[in-house]
């Protein structure tokens, strides 16, 4: 029988997990564009600077955008138990030998 569910364990809805992964995606993106227009003015390295901002930050805005969320993290997934019943060869032989007996 399966193990009723915690209401501490419940992850976040949907909705409001997409909603966050927007909101963080948005900011990226607006940090892109504030990138994109500094670099039509200003010279020197921090032009190169602005421009990988511009460059890299797509990757990165969908790496971000899409992380797991402190609820989903590894401390609430059911851990493996080792098992502590050992049985031996032993335990079969004697076994058959009774069933032979019969």
């Amino acid at each position: 029988m399966a193990k009723p569910q915690s209401l501490t364990s419940i992850e976040q809805s949907p909705e409001a997990e997409r909603k966050t992964r927007m909101i963080k995606y948005t900011i990226a993106m607006s940090i892109r564009v504030v990138c994109i227009v500094l670099a039509m003015f200003v010279q020197g390295w921090l032009m190169w600077v602005c421009f990988a901002g511009a460059i890299l930050l797509p990757y990165f805005a969908v790496v971000i955008a899409n992380a797991v969320g402190p609820g989903s993290g590894s401390s609430s997934l059911p851990k493996a138990m080792a098992p502590t019943l050992v049985i031996t060869a032993d335990s079969f032989t004697k076994a058959a030998k009774k069933d032979g007996d019969q």
